[in-house]
């Protein structure tokens, strides 16, 4: 037996110690939950105990498989520690037989180096078995670094293997391979909020989803009492990004699109591009604000009288004016501002009356409140309202000066609707009436949210996150020369403000680990040409290929790309413009020469999507179909070729009728 098989048993050996550990975890923390059912408590400890005590519970069973432990740390003082996705122990003041990666300990796996070895000796990589679920067997490879000042770096294939293992399935966490700029992303300030951006393959999604597990750890209590949102672009997104926080030891975190968050009424109509254009510029903001407190009638022509048994107690109407101007001066929410003119109004009258018959109890100041005539003139002065019924009068009638004849023209509504209770709402709509819900009472706040492909959000919608974060934070997310929609930013600085957090650092990534060279350098030809100024992307992995097929039968010859793809592990997309979704499609499915099992796995194995829905998603092979009509089929067409591009992480096929756009020739 060579000392590898013997290291490789003592390791094998404590997965067995670690697994033994974790169960006894789960079964206590089980037990636990019985016992507290017994403990003597108020109802509300006892109820918040239980509380707490079931999600450890829930949270243990439902922890994926999988290894327990990725790597080991021996350090100068003869410490050693294995580091995995969560802390395991026999007990809980007994030292950990396995270390969480966010913990302090576990930083210097990720930092030292023989130009700084941090105290560290030997740095130690395991290799699995691919899809491991955790059976000790499955340990087949370790690696050791070690650390010694001056050493020559040594490059890991281990690491290298880890990071460029085909794509099957969901996206995986990236604790085992996180590289010290991400991991300085990962751990930075928790109160302070981030925004990176990350060229293609840089990993900027799983460094967001790292982040907000760390948050987790180092600030439970904040974090999980004020809530952690994960907002995606789509729904696929979030499917693809599903299992990395669980698999981090981190459920019940919600994972939403802004939609679903901003979800008042279902979607039943479309704007057109102008319309859409107008509602998601920043001028909606003070035009919605106007026509709200367009309401408000800031000068009261008559007195108040209010009637007290056989008396009446009378304001005057410039006094009237006074609290109105005071309470707008203020500028709180709409709905509270209606409240403290009324509560003004009464102490204003409790005066008068104190002053005649002495002090006045609470019971009084209650029936003056809810006397007719001060709701009278609250609804004449300040009235009630709904953001649906102020965004009707607005689209019936669209009067504002800030927005243009023709923009007018654009958001009117053709056949205004008899009632806003009918109105059937389009997508930008939504936005608006969260802007408006905003303005009548200020929704709750997210202690953190992580938003990524930031760069296609409109200002509108900014500022609907902005309103959810007004005391959290956040790590916004996003690669400028991906940006599709017609109102994607052109720069950070400006993306922010409208985020609410103007004075956030931009930090770039542009050393990607997943894309290889070739199709990196591929899609950087693309970048004078995308309206952003970005650094160039670059790869650590000299490996990739690229295939151009010029063809005059597109159905065939992308039936041949994707059986090519199919000789090779790992995932195929097939990403072409909406209209030849069906062609590609057709071609898949016609792939009848496959035998009867490598047809089936076909079907699991290819995807097809048109350019527009593969954002945020990662294949091994791509076949793009019809660069120049995904070029020509929108505005930011350019764009949307860069994302489908560098959606490859080993191989990239280009099939095409039409001449290919003139940067990606040669």
């Amino acid at each position: 037996m060579t000392s590898l098989d013997l290291e490789l048993a003592r390791e094998r050996s404590h997965h067995d110690a670690c697994r033994a550990a974790l169960i006894r975890m789960t079964e206590d923390v089980a037990g636990q939950v019985v016992t507290g059912e017994d403990t003597a408590a108020s109802g509300a400890d006892a109820e918040a105990l239980g509380r707490h005590l079931r999600s450890r519970a829930k949270e243990m069973r439902e922890q994926p498989p999988g290894p327990l432990f990725f790597a080991r740390l021996d350090r100068e003082d003869g410490q050693i520690h294995h580091i995995g996705r969560r802390r395991i122990a026999e007990d809980h003041a007994a030292p950990p037989l396995v270390v969480d990666w966010r913990a302090p300990v576990s930083r210097a796996y990720y930092q030292a180096g023989a130009h700084d070895p941090q105290g560290v000796l030997r740095r130690r990589r395991f290799g699995w078995a691919p899809y491991s679920d955790g059976a000790s067997e499955d340990l087949t490879a370790l690696e050791d670094e070690q650390l010694t000042a001056g050493g020559a770096v040594t490059a890991s294939a281990l690491l290298a293997g880890e990071i460029e293992r085909p794509r099957v399935g969901p996206m995986r966490d990236i604790a085992a391979t996180i590289q010290p700029e991400q991991d300085d992303l990962v751990r930075s300030d928790p109160a302070a909020s981030l925004c990176v951006q990350g060229a293609p393959g840089t990993g900027k999604t799983a460094v967001g989803l790292h982040r907000a597990a760390y948050l987790l750890y180092t600030h439970p209590q904040r974090i999980r009492r004020s809530g952690l949102l994960v907002l995606g672009p789509h729904r696929a997104f979030l499917s693809y990004i599903s299992e990395v926080l669980p698999s981090l030891g981190e459920t019940g975190i919600r994972q939403a699109t802004l939609a679903d968050e901003i979800a008042r009424h279902p979607v039943r109509a479309e704007d057109g591009g102008a319309a859409a254009s107008v509602k998601h510029d920043a001028r909606m903001a003070e035009v919605l604000h106007r026509a709200l407190y367009g309401r408000v009638d800031p000068a009261p022509a008559d007195d108040l009288a209010v009637p007290d048994g056989s008396s009446h107690w009378r304001l005057p109407a410039a006094g009237l004016a006074e609290i109105v101007a005071a309470v707008r001066e203020e500028a709180p929410p709409y709905a509270t501002g209606r409240e403290r003119v009324r509560a003004r109004i009464v102490r204003a009258l409790q005066l008068r009356a104190e002053r005649r018959w002495g002090p006045m109890g609470a019971a009084w100041a209650r029936r003056i409140e809810r006397a007719r005539t001060v709701t009278a003139f609250l609804d004449a002065c300040w009235p009630r309202t709904t953001p649906e019924e102020v965004l009707a009068g607005l689209l019936t009638d669209p009067a504002d000066p800030a927005l243009t004849a023709a923009e007018r023209a654009a958001i009117r509504w053709e056949r205004p609707p008899r009632s806003y209770r009918s109105a059937r709402w389009t997508a930008a709509d939504l936005v608006l009436l969260d802007e408006l819900a905003g303005l009548i009472e200020r929704p709750e706040s997210y202690g953190h949210v992580v938003v990524d492909e930031a760069q296609d959000l409109s200002p509108m919608e900014c500022r609907a996150i902005a309103r959810r974060t007004g005391f959290g934070s956040l790590t916004v997310l996003g690669d400028l020369a991906q940006g599709t929609t017609p109102w994607a930013a052109r720069d950070w600085p400006e993306q922010l403000a409208h985020l609410g957090k103007p004075g956030a650092p931009v930090v770039p990534l542009t050393l990607g680990y997943r894309v290889p060279a070739a199709i990196v350098d591929l899609a950087n030809r693309l970048l004078p040409h995308l309206g952003a100024d970005v650094p160039a992307g670059r790869s650590v992995r000299k490996d990739g290929e690229v295939t151009v097929h010029r063809t005059t039968d597109l159905r065939t010859a992308t039936a041949e790309a994707v059986r090519a793809a199919l000789t090779a592990e790992g995932s195929v997309g097939v990403i072409t413009t909406e209209e030849l979704v069906g062609v590609a499609e057709s071609a898949v499915t016609g792939l009848s020469d496959l035998s009867g099992e490598a047809s089936g796995r076909a079907g699991e194995r290819v995807t097809v999507l048109p350019a527009s829905a593969v954002k945020g998603l990662e294949f091994d092979h791509v076949v793009v179909v019809e660069p120049a009509a995904i070029v020509a089929a929108e505005a930011r067409g350019a764009n949307r070729l860069y994302v489908a591009l560098t959606r490859a992480v080993s191989r990239l096929t280009l099939v095409h009728e039409e001449e290919l756009p003139g940067w990606l020739r040669g």
